[in-house]
């Protein structure tokens, strides 16, 4: 009997045209970043800063006031991946025309099978340079790697080199585990002396999959230059694409992206039917005059339902430059979605601890359909964090993403001491705090109250202070004058029993909390 591990093989050779920094070439609209210092930010971290910015030492992962902090004029944008879907698009195609397969790793990345290319176009080095000279006509720069395996050929790229056949394994050797591990998987290895895909790569594979499972096999399968797992073959006269017809052609979007939904649910049906996971799906659309277009998704491990629909939103948006949504083309009658790229899908061990798991997929289909209705990120899930406002210690994370890294819990200082309000609006409200005579009250440079609050104005109407404390001053990013905050916190009693956390800053107070239960 044949196991996986020995079916397990070398990579196959992959080409790999990576765009730098293209959430900041989205940013710009394509404009040249002509010295700038700019950097693209997701979650409070920098995703992508520009050439300027990263001589001026601004590092993708930072924290955005450490980035602000070391680089003052520094410009923060937020990411568009909208916007990089879409410009990334000519550039996908006219890297298609150099091969019969092309499929988007994400915006600013792509892949190509290499062995068929090169043999068309004369050889890996000469099929390197035509994808450059392509990217690089549709007005980008372009690096460009190859390597035996997609990992290799990422890293390759980087540097545009060519890996030859072989040797990927040697040239991963030196790179650092974090680069193919999971963070807990590589802090793991970093603790146990293992810091290098070398040293992983040299440990005997049956160990690695008695001490680290499934996970541990897959990065130790790629830092040995071989495939991650084992690529299966269909079941034989089993359809596992996936298509959704329409009784009238749409030329607009918001249809196909709900039905993108529906078909993601069915096709992971239809493959965990079969004990499979799919790492890249073809999006395909037909439209009335016959017209198709398709593309490849490719995704760093399995495809999730939420990651295929969230892809084929991305991809019809890109579509709508090549006007298959207007009457020339009838308008789309047809998506399909087609897996490739197949694997065993191993499951997942549960625990006692795991609970009524039937529970939790009727839980996960309801948010699906939530998303699917409201968009990928309306549905959140709500974690608590390091920081001094009450809302700065809430982090919302889309469901189904990533959590994000959490802000450490201190020391903050001026932040408020238990307990924490109960009710805290998703953005501060705005209200007045007057005193006897109908005047604000006003916090001075010495944090000191001018008046004695009497009444407090909100949104539903006036009422009486009965007590109140504070108040409690704080100064953020007093380094930057552009970015420097003054607060002054201050908590009250009104006449309804109800008690309040307000803030003043730039002399305009807020309700920032409520602690009623």
């Amino acid at each position: 009997m044949t196991t996986d591990r020995e079916n397990a093989g070398p990579a196959p050779r992959a080409l790999v045209a990576w765009v730098p920094d293209w959430p900041v070439t989205a940013v710009l609209g394509g404009e040249p970043e002509s010295g700038r210092l700019l950097a693209v930010v997701e979650r409070g971290r920098v995703v992508a800063g520009s050439g300027a910015a990263r001589a001026a030492g601004v590092r993708r992962g930072q924290k955005v006031r450490s980035a602000q902090a070391l680089v003052p004029g520094l410009a923060v944008h937020e990411r568009r991946v909208d916007d990089e879907v879409n410009l990334f698009e000519p550039v996908a195609d006219a890297v298609g025309a150099l091969a019969a397969r092309l499929e988007v790793l994400r915006p600013g990345v792509l892949a190509v099978p290499a062995a068929g290319a090169a043999r068309f176009h004369g050889g890996e080095h000469a099929l390197a340079e035509k994808v450059v000279d392509a990217v690089e006509a549709v007005g980008h720069e372009c690096r460009v790697g190859i390597a035996d395996g997609l990992v290799a050929a990422q890293l390759a790229a980087r540097s545009g080199r060519i890996v030859p056949a072989g040797e990927s394994a040697r040239f991963l050797a030196p790179f650092p585990v974090t680069e193919l591990a999971d963070v807990k998987l590589a802090d793991l290895l970093n603790r146990l002396g293992l810091p290098t895909l070398g040293r992983l790569a040299a440990l005997p594979a049956a160990s690695v999959a008695d001490r680290f499972g499934t996970a541990g096999v897959g990065a130790h399968r790629l830092a040995r230059g071989r495939v991650a797992r084992p690529v299966v073959a269909r079941p034989p006269g089993v359809d596992l694409g996936v298509e959704e017809r329409f009784e009238q052609p749409y030329t607009v979007m918001e249809p196909l992206v709900f039905a993108a939904r529906g078909l993601a649910e069915r096709l992971h049906t239809a493959l965990a039917a079969a004990g499979l996971a799919c790492e890249r799906v073809d999006v395909e659309v037909e439209c009335a005059d016959g017209t198709t277009a398709s593309r490849a998704w490719r995704h760093e491990g399995a495809l999730s339902t939420g990651a295929v629909a969230e892809r084929v939103r991305w991809q019809l948006q890109a579509w709508q430059h090549r006007h298959l949504f207007d009457e020339t083309a009838g308008g789309v009658v047809a998506l399909r979605l087609l897996p490739d790229g197949l694997v065993r899908d191993p499951g997942r061990q549960l625990s006692l601890a795991d609970g009524d798991q039937e529970a939790t997929a009727r839980v996960e289909r309801a948010v699906a359909r939530v998303q699917a209705i409201l968009g990928h990120a309306a549905p959140v899930v709500v974690e608590l964090a390091g920081g001094r406002a009450p809302g700065d210690r809430v982090v919302r994370t889309p469901w189904g993403d990533a959590h994000q890294e959490r802000r450490e819990d201190g020391p903050w200082p001026g932040q408020l001491p238990a307990p924490s309000p109960t009710h805290v609006p998703a953005e501060p409200q705005p209200v007045r705090l007057l005193d006897a005579d109908g005047r604000e009250v006003e916090v001075t440079a010495r944090a000191e109250a001018r008046g004695r609050p009497a009444r407090l104005v909100l949104p539903e109407g006036t009422v009486a202070v009965t007590a109140w404390a504070g108040p409690w001053p704080e100064q953020e990013r007093w380094w930057d004058p552009e970015a420097a905050r003054r607060t002054a916190r201050m908590q009250v009693t009104v006449a309804d029993g109800r008690a309040l956390l307000l803030s003043v800053t730039g002399g305009r107070w807020h309700l920032e909390g409520n602690y009623d239960t």
